[in-house]
């Protein structure tokens, strides 16, 4: 199986003054993915973000760009960010009628597609839809604002997801993807990863290291995270 490390910058923590060359500058330093996190103020009690500001940021950088869609209802919405640019879709059962549905809806619109679960949230939601899905987000905070501390329960329900996975991935010889959200550090993150995640997000971290002019303002966080992931 494909042990790859993947650090998801999320730009909810990001300058947006200057967000462009936010994304520029922490792609640069070595991470993969931007974390797009997409917040409506009806699922969860904070705006952000929409497809223009994807479709702004796509032409920046080759990196993945993983929506997260913390929407009530998403499927309205998913066509939007596909036409923007997203590569991944990720969504909460909470915010669909009709799961199998909404994934088949990222699907068909070009995108891989993922569902996100909150820290009581069961994972019963995923017995059915394995074959739809391309990654499996757990978050480690409950979802809405950033700079939270990482709930330690999540270490056990990653532990459940990676069973999950693998056991799939004996079957089917498909890859999914087990992304992290909240509070993830360099102090946590090889735990973190020990659980059994692949893919972290890790947004005050990160940006909440560096704000002045230096492109290189990332390299120092970065190279900590890597250097524990590296212990594993």
């Amino acid at each position: 199986m494909d042990k790859t490390f993947r650090i998801a910058p999320s730009i909810l923590s990001a300058n947006f003054a200057k967000l462009g060359q936010e994304i520029v500058d922490v792609i640069r330093s070595g991470t993969d993915i931007v974390h797009f996190d997409v917040m409506d103020n009806h699922y969860v009690p904070n705006l952000t973000i929409g497809p223009l500001v994807c479709e702004a940021i796509r032409p920046l950088t080759d990196a993945i760009i993983d929506v997260h869609l913390m929407v009530k209802p998403v499927d309205r919405i998913i066509p939007d960010f596909a036409k923007a640019g997203a590569n991944m879709i990720t969504f909460h059962p909470e915010g669909s009628e009709h799961i199998d549905r909404s994934l088949s809806l990222v699907r068909d619109s070009g995108c891989k597609s993922g569902l996100v679960f909150n820290p009581a949230t069961p994972l019963h939601y995923l017995d059915h839809v394995m074959d739809k899905i391309d990654m499996v987000l757990l978050m480690s905070v409950n979802p809405g604002f950033g700079g939270q501390k990482f709930i330690p329960e999540t270490l056990n329900k990653l532990k459940i997801v990676r069973q999950k996975i693998d056991a799939y991935y004996e079957k089917t010889g498909r890859q999914i993807w087990l992304e992290v959200d909240g509070g993830v550090n360099a102090n946590n993150i090889a735990e973190i990863a020990k659980a059994g995640a692949d893919t972290f997000v890790a947004g005050s971290a990160i940006f909440g290291s560096g704000k002045d002019a230096d492109p290189n303002r990332y390299d120092t966080v970065v190279k900590s995270l890597r250097a524990s992931l590296a212990t594993i």
